[in-house]
């Protein structure tokens, strides 16, 4: 039986990384990139930009200028581009062309040439209480409503639809509550297409009546 003494072990040597060494390098780039891209977020979560919203009820045919509207900051997104920037030049002389909410941002599209909206402003007067739903911006229908023949028996003619999707430009309120009082005004923006129709029904013999539709008004 052999009696030769084990070979001692011979202890490893750590080399120092280098550059060479892939691992090293791929050790770098990960912890630049992951520095890079906590820095970017950081930096685009806390960057705004400044919008224009509508400050009161927006409504077609409207002038808009900077006094109907007031500043928000908004975080930068992908939709940003699609709104009225307020550090940029507000175009002169233009009109809204749909209705704008009260505190709603401005997109772009809302905003255009006087020459594209065709509607004209009719006062309506209101002889009976009314929800005051009815409000600026909201969507109602115009119906007229004949009298019965003055002298004759005969029942009036019933009621007719003279104009549907109009806007509620404005209203004068005569009263104060839960509705509007009789005797109050309301200025709505009829396409000029059916404005003679309009016209006639207002000094006709009846009354024109407005009817809020589902889901309008505030």
């Amino acid at each position: 039986m052999s009696t030769d003494p084990l070979p001692a072990p011979v202890a490893a040597r750590l080399r120092r990384p280098t550059w060479r060494d892939p691992r090293l390098v791929v050790g770098v780039v990960i912890v630049a990139a992951s520095v890079a891209l906590g820095s970017w977020a950081v930096s685009s979560a806390g960057r705004t930009v400044p919008v224009y919203v509508a400050d009161g009820t927006l409504t077609p045919g409207e002038t808009v200028d900077v006094a109907r509207l007031r500043t928000v900051d908004v975080r930068i997104d992908s939709g940003t581009e699609l709104y009225v920037r307020a550090d940029q030049e507000l175009p002169e002389s233009v009109v809204a062309l749909r209705v704008v909410d009260d505190g709603e941002l401005v997109a772009r599209s809302a905003l255009g040439d006087a020459a594209n909206v065709d509607v004209r402003s009719v006062s309506v007067p209101v002889d009976q209480a009314m929800s005051t739903r009815v409000t600026p911006g909201a969507v109602v229908d115009l119906w007229a409503v004949p009298e019965a023949p003055a002298g004759s028996d005969a029942p009036a003619a019933d009621p007719s639809p003279l104009v549907t999707d109009v806007v509620v430009e404005q209203v004068d309120e005569a009263g104060t509550g839960l509705v509007v009082s009789d005797g109050a005004t309301l200025h709505v923006l009829v396409p000029a297409p059916d404005l003679p129709a309009v016209l006639r029904a207002l000094g006709d013999p009846g009354t024109v009546t407005v009817v809020p539709q589902a889901g309008t008004g505030v």
